[in-house]
């Protein structure tokens, strides 16, 4: 990167960090509610939301499919629908946000005409081909040259009844998406899952618990099967749970210094699939040697960074989806942990395994660590400067993407910064 580029130097704490801190409302459900509530006929009021560049987008494109969605405050959204998105003037514009994605280009299949769903130049790196190929096979029109956005979609105002087949290797919301659009077919439909693997299963349980809320009829027949009833959608209130990644980098701040950060709400009511990290963050200093990620996606860029204060070294498994995430995660995290010494993490095939040194608090190890536009990757690395002087996060507004507000709730804890606060 440039010698221009933004930098943010996180100053060592010299004392445990403590206060309240209330996570941003959850990315994974106010995109979900977004949808569901635009598909909607009648009035919603989503409270609890979170307002950032992800769920920006997903309310930027309701709109222009038709939908009102009014924000009379800093969490709360109010949507009115007609129960049918309308095709838009133009491309769906959804930067690097993977659930606009993935969820509006099933919904586009409900949709009568052409949409058109593109993102920044990571969302065009971001695979979507398992689910173009799943709509497909109920006669749905879309096209991806590359197998990865733009995506085209030439909706016929619903797809007929009928079985999907969907290979959820790589990521859980192509099944989210499929579900969340079957409600508006012209019969029942079902979906089932191509293989047993799939990523963040925890995720779908989020999906089908928000539709339900929304009037959906949806019957699990397996776990790896679903059936859909054509309901469509009515609207409903709906209130949205503290945001459990978010949460994962307090967690970590708490226990890195020794601290009691209060988030207003315990771990255990949490229903997103991150919070599991709670209990493995809890173990610190004596983190597990073995840590499989395939189910708290999110959590390991903390659990990894955090890894590198532990007793002893952490191999991180069931990481492959990480790698086509905003970047390649693995990749980042490695390359960070290596910036600030040499050899304190590296890669074999899709696990990444972190040396660890407690000795590494109160060090002066200058590092700046390439973010590479990913907001994980920076709050992850601020909670290094914690404990280590001289780490510099690269583009520290990346944190608009799913949490705004993340430097200002650290410094209410009294962390101090040098350099570009956004």
């Amino acid at each position: 990167m440039s010698d221009t580029v933004k930098k943010l130097i996180i100053l060592p704490t010299d004392h445990p960090l403590r206060g309240h801190v209330r996570p941003p409302g959850s990315k994974s459900i106010t995109n979900r509610a977004l949808l569901l509530a635009g598909l909607a006929k009648g009035t919603s009021r989503l409270t609890g939301a979170l307002k950032s560049d992800d769920t920006r987008y997903m309310a930027d494109a309701l709109r222009a499919m038709g939908v009102q969605v009014d924000e009379p405050d800093d969490t709360t959204f109010v949507v009115t629908g007609n129960g049918r998105l309308a095709s838009p003037s133009a491309p769906l514009f959804l930067g690097n946000a993977g659930t606009a994605t993935r969820f509006l280009t099933a919904a586009a299949a409900l949709v009568d005409g052409p949409v058109v769903v593109d993102g920044d130049q990571h969302m065009r790196k971001r695979p979507i081909k398992p689910l173009v190929d799943a709509l497909r096979t109920l006669g749905v029109e879309v096209t991806s040259e590359t197998g990865c956005p733009p995506v085209t979609v030439n909706g016929k105002g619903g797809f007929p009844a009928g079985r999907i087949e969907i290979d959820a290797g790589l990521s859980s919301q192509y099944v989210s998406a499929l579900l969340m659009a079957a409600p508006g077919a012209k019969g029942p439909v079902r979906i089932e899952l191509a293989g047993d693997e799939i990523g963040a299963r925890g995720y779908i349980d989020l999906t089908v618990a928000a539709m339900r809320a929304f009037g959906a009829e949806v019957e699990q027949l397996s776990p790896s099967v679903w059936q859909v009833a054509p309901t469509g959608y009515r609207a409903a209130d709906f209130a949205i749970e503290p945001d459990a990644s978010a949460a994962t980098y307090l967690w970590a701040a708490e226990v890195l210094t020794g601290g009691a950060i209060d988030l207003g709400v315990p771990a255990s009511v949490f229903s997103q699939p991150d919070a599991r990290a709670h209990d493995v963050i809890s173990q610190f200093p004596h983190l597990p040697a073995v840590i499989d990620g395939s189910q708290m996606q999110d959590a390991i860029p903390t659990i990894a960074v955090l890894a590198a204060f532990n007793e002893t070294p952490v191999r991180f498994v069931g990481l492959a989806n990480l790698r086509v995430k905003e970047c390649d995660r693995v990749r980042a995290l490695s390359l960070g942990l290596t910036a600030i010494r040499p050899g304190l993490a590296h890669e074999e095939g899709d696990d990444l395994i972190v040396s660890s040194d407690p000795g590494l608090a109160g060090q002066t190890l200058p590092a700046s660590i390439d973010t590479f536009a990913d907001h994980r990757i920076a709050m992850s690395f601020a909670l290094a400067g914690l404990k280590i002087h001289g780490i510099a996060i690269e583009d520290p507004g990346c944190v608009a993407k799913t949490y705004p507000a993340y430097w200002d709730a650290l410094a209410s804890l009294g962390v101090a910064y040098t350099g570009d606060r956004p």
